[in-house]
Parts: C-alpha cells; sequence; structure tokens
C-alpha cells in the first residue's frame, strides 16, 4: 500500500487551505448584499476574461482526464489527444457564433434557450436528459476515477476518498458561481504545474530506464522511438482501437459533432460566459482555447511513458491486476507515486484540484437545471430568490449522494474515459441538432425538436446494438465506431427536423424565434489573431502526427 510522507501532507494542505480560504473570502465579500439566482448560479457581471478561461478549463480537466485520458493514451497513444485539440478549434466556434446568441437573447441555462425558441415540452425533456446524464454518468465517473487515484496514490480507503471529494467540492459549490469561477484560477495554476511534474519526471525516468541518464529531451525521443505506433493521429480501419477513433471522423464527423455540442451546447460548460459581457466572453473562451493546446503535454505524454515503461519491464507487475489483464487506467496513479517526496503531495493537490474543480462545475450546472428549469417551473412559480438558492444548494447534496452511492460500480469498466464518451454521445447528436437549426433556421419547428428529442435515444442505441439485431436475423454486420454513429444519428435527426418543419401544418410558432443578427459575428483584430494562432498551431501538429 502506498503513502504520501509528512512533507507530501503539508503540500497538499497548504493547496487546501489556500483554496478553501480564497473561496471563503470571495463568499464573504459577496455574502454582504443578498445573494439572488444570478448571482449563485451565473456570478453575473463579477468573472473576468481570466477567470472565465480558468474556469473553463478546470472544470473541463478532471481525473477523467488524468486518469482515464492518460489510460486512453497508454492504450492508443496521442491520438486520443484529438478531443483535446479539436476543443480548441471549437472554442473559437462556439466564441463566435454561440456565445453572441446566448448573450443577446439573455438566456441563462441551455433548457430556458430551447423554451424560448420551441416549447416548455422540449426543454423539460431534454432538462431531464440533461440531469441523468450529469448526474448518472458525469458526476459518478468524475467522483470514481478521483477516489481510485487518490487510494492508489495515497493508500486512502476508496469509501473515504469519495466522501472527502464530495465534501470538499460541496463546500465550494455551495458558494456559487463567484466562487467556483475564482477558486478555478488556484485549481488551474495547481493542476497544470503539478501536471507538468508529473510529466517532467516520467520522460526521466524512460530515458534513466532506457539510456542510462536521466534526460527530458531523451524521454521525448526514447518515446517516439520505442512506441512510434503511439505517435499518430490517424488511426486506420483495422486498428486495435479504430473502433474508438475511426480514422477520418476525427476532421470530417462525428468529432466536431461531439465537441460542438460538448462546447457549444451544454450548460455545464456555457454557464461560465453567461454572466460576462461579449467581449470579456471572447477574451475568455480564447484564453481556455490556448490552454486546451497544452493538456496533452500532462495527460497524454506520462500515459505513453507509461506504456514504454511496462514494455520494458519496470511497470509490468504495476499496471495488471490479480488475474494478469493490464488496466490502462492504472498509468497516471503509477507514475505518480514514483514521485519523490514532496513531489508526491503536489501531484496529489494537482489531481485533487482537477477533481474538485470539475465536481464543484458539474454540480453547479446540475443545480442550476433543476432549480431554474425544473422546480420554479412545475413544483414553486413564486418562489423567492432566496429560496431558490436553497433549493439549489440541496439539489448539490443530493446529486453528491447519488454519486457516492453509485461511483463503486464503475469498478469493473476498464477505460472509464470511453465509459463517458461514448454514453454522452447517446443524446448529443439530437442536442446539437435542434440547437443548430434553432439558431439558423427559423423555420424549424417545436414538433420537429420534438420528434428528434424522442427519438435520438432509440437511434443511438439501434445502432450501438446493430450487430447483435443483424445477428438475430441471420446477418453478420460489423460493429460502428461511436464518432460514426454520432454522425449518422445526427444526419438522421437534421434530416428528420427538416421533413417534420416543412410539413408542419402549424408551421413554427410566432414569438418562438430568437434574435439574430450578423453584426453579433464580427470579432475584434486582436481575438482575430489569437485564433490564427491556433489553427497554424494545431495544423502544424496535425502534419507533424498524422
Amino acid at each position: 500500500m502506498n503513502h504520501l510522507a509528512t512533507a507530501d501532507y503539508i503540500v497538499f494542505f497548504v493547496y487546501f487551505i489556500i483554496v478553501v480560504g480564497y473561496g471563503y473570502w470571495v463568499y464573504q465579500r459577496k455574502r454582504q448584499a443578498q445573494m439572488n439566482t444570478t448571482d449563485f448560479f451565473l456570478a453575473e457581471g463579477s468573472l473576468t476574461w481570466w477567470a472565465i478561461g480558468a474556469s473553463l478549463i478546470a472544470s473541463n480537466i478532471s481525473a477523467e482526464h488524468f486518469i482515464g485520458m492518460a489510460g486512453s493514451g497508454f492504450a492508443m497513444g496521442l491520438a486520443i489527444s484529438s478531443y483535446e485539440w479539436f476543443a480548441a478549434a471549437t472554442l473559437i466556434i462556439v466564441a463566435v457564433f454561440f456565445i453572441p446568441i446566448y448573450l443577446r437573447n439573455h438566456i441563462y441555462t441551455m433548457p430556458q434557450f430551447l423554451a424560448q425558441r420551441y416549447s416548455d415540452t422540449v426543454s423539460t425533456i431534454l432538462a431531464v436528459f440533461w440531469l441523468v446524464v450529469y448526474v448518472l454518468v458525469n458526476l459518478t465517473s468524475i467522483l470514481y476515477l478521483g477516489a481510485i487515484a487518490i487510494e492508489s496514490l495515497a493508500g486512502i480507503s476508496f469509501t473515504t476518498c469519495t466522501i472527502g471529494l464530495a465534501l470538499f467540492a460541496i463546500f465550494i459549490t455551495l458558494g456559487g458561481m463567484k466562487v467556483i469561477g475564482y477558486t478555478d484560477v488556484i485549481q488551474v495554476v495547481v493542476l497544470i504545474f503539478g501536471g507538468l511534474v508529473v510529466t517532467y519526471l516520467a520522460l526521466q525516468l524512460v530515458s534513466q530506464e532506457t539510456n542510462g541518464t536521466a534526460s527530458v529531451w531523451n524521454g521525448l525521443v526514447t518515446l517516439k522511438s520505442k512506441a512510434d505506433s503511439h505517435f499518430h493521429m490517424f488511426l486506420p480501419k483495422g486498428h486495435p482501437h479504430y473502433e474508438v477513433l475511426p480514422g477520418m471522423a476525427l476532421v470530417t464527423g462525428g468529432m466536431w459533432i461531439n465537441n460542438l455540442s460538448y462546447w457549444g451546447c451544454n450548460q455545464y460548460i456555457v454557464q461560465r460566459a453567461l454572466g460576462a459581457d461579449l467581449k470579456t466572453a471572447r477574451s475568455g473562451i480564447l484564453f481556455s482555447a490556448f490552454l486546451k493546446l497544452f493538456i496533452p503535454v500532462i495527460v497524454v505524454i506520462p500515459g505513453i511513458a507509461a506504456f514504454v515503461l511496462y514494455q520494458h519491464g519496470p511497470f509490468r507487475e504495476a499496471m495488471t491486476d490479480a488475474a494478469g489483464v493490464v488496466k490502462p487506467d492504472h498509468a497516471y496513479p503509477v507514475l505518480m507515486n514514483l514521485l519523490p517526496v514532496g513531489m508526491k503531495g503536489l501531484a496529489f493537490a494537482a489531481l485533487t484540484a482537477a477533481v474538485v474543480a470539475s465536481l464543484a462545475g458539474k454540480c453547479n450546472s446540475i443545480s442550476t437545471i433543476f432549480t431554474l428549469d425544473l422546480y420554479k417551473k412545475y413544483v414553486d412559480k413564486s418562489a423567492s430568490e432566496q429560496k431558490l438558492v436553497n433549493v439549489g444548494r440541496w439539489a448539490i447534496v443530493v446529486s453528491f449522494g447519488i454519486a457516492i452511492l453509485l461511483a463503486p460500480m464503475l469498478r469493473s469498466l476498464d477505460q472509464v474515459y470511453q465509459y463517458i464518451q461514448e454514453y454522452t454521445n447517446f443524446i448529443t447528436p439530437g442536442v446539437f441538432a435542434i440547437f443548430l437549426l434553432g439558431f439558423f433556421w427559423k423555420r424549424a419547428t417545436n414538433r420537429a425538436a420534438m420528434t428528434v428529442a424522442i427519438l435520438t435515444i432509440p437511434f443511438s442505441t439501434l445502432l450501438k446494438f446493430w450487430p447483435e439485431l443483424m445477428d438475430l436475423v441471420g446477418v453478420q454486420a460489423d460493429s460502428i465506431p461511436f464518432l460514426h454513429r454520432t454522425t449518422i444519428v445526427f444526419c438522421i435527426d437534421v434530416v428528420l427536423m427538416v421533413i417534420v418543419s416543412l410539413t408542419d401544418p402549424a408551421g413554427y410558432a410566432t414569438g418562438k424565434t430568437i434574435d439574430v443578427d450578423q453584426r453579433m459575428f464580427r470579432v475584434t483584430p486582436s481575438f482575430v489573431i489569437g485564433s490564427v494562432g491556433i489553427f497554424g498551431i494545431l495544423a502544424v501538429l496535425y502534419t507533424k502526427f498524422w
């Protein structure tokens, strides 16, 4: 069993005290006035561009990256970085085209947009879908991955880890979005710095084990030579991991749909920018896009390093379970256990920062949707601002209670990151189709949105189990990679929405359109320069590692 030394605990508690103390200070400053719903859920007008950018990254980067993506780096290599690098490009599109629409129309939640554009029924259906996915898939998996990492690193029991992480996140979340946003700045600094330390020492270890000298540059060169198969972004058909990252889907289909839906139509993410003015929101999103480019350095490279060390012996025992089965998600915890005293405490703090920031952000979004789009609309329409804030806080506590109970059930999974991606994508195509046509096609009707909202999950399920269904009628069929399924279902949904809209005898309801003006999409010269820089870096990366 692994344990942290006294120096490690000191480093961790310094981090803990700084975050909690700063969060409490931010909360006390606002407490002088009565906190209302826009303060609690959005921190309206309170977050700067750098706080928005940091909060976007802190909320997105969690144990599913440090553990799950590092595990995928071990199993398949740099190709998994497409989720991060495509996110950088996607964020620019969201900043230019999506955020102006939300801000112009005073949208605070994604279900609110659906109610304003389509109907309360469409809004409620998707609000329930989002709550189920956020609690049962996202919140639970983040808590699970964080707990197994800390259990491996510090020797603390899994149950204690889940409860401890939940309590820490609850404390941050109960202070509202302003506390989350500004403590996320500290969390990002800690998680990036701590992540870079792990990468640095992992590369030194690779160099030491293979060349006899501890050198980061030699470690990188060794990774490329010893694991060349792990440095290709394009996985052709027949590749062992083609099902996960199917070739051209990265640049022509499913990856775009996945990212645009996640970054542009997701309460958990978009909420960070909804309380700001357009210039501040765009600057914050551009800042987060730059940070996204560097995330694979701290999560994927360590996974590839663990693969090389596994191939050459040092990690063979540590990377397998009692039955001798290789467990890719063990890669990052095993690396952290090799850190020297003090540095292990920093890695522990970085991992905790990632987990807590993501848990807090996710639960704030759960609370927002439940309170504003379900409770206020259907339970107590006349609820006071203070009552709604209190309901939101109770929703946070209940959500964490459910996640704590469900987290142990994920132990049987191999790569949890893929579990998260695949099962959230059961609703992604429909959500994105409804939002995209709602933004840019005035003819899209409520009946069309309703049809897609109801049929997307059955379509996704049908394609998921297509080989088994064909087998029942004696026909052999190959399984369909989930990114291809995403593309297929999205195309079906768009065609379905167009057909239903054009044949709807009622036409689109007057008053169910939103305010869209082409002038909203104009950007500043500095934004253009930053965007060109990001796309240029992406072009170089994909050309080099294609």
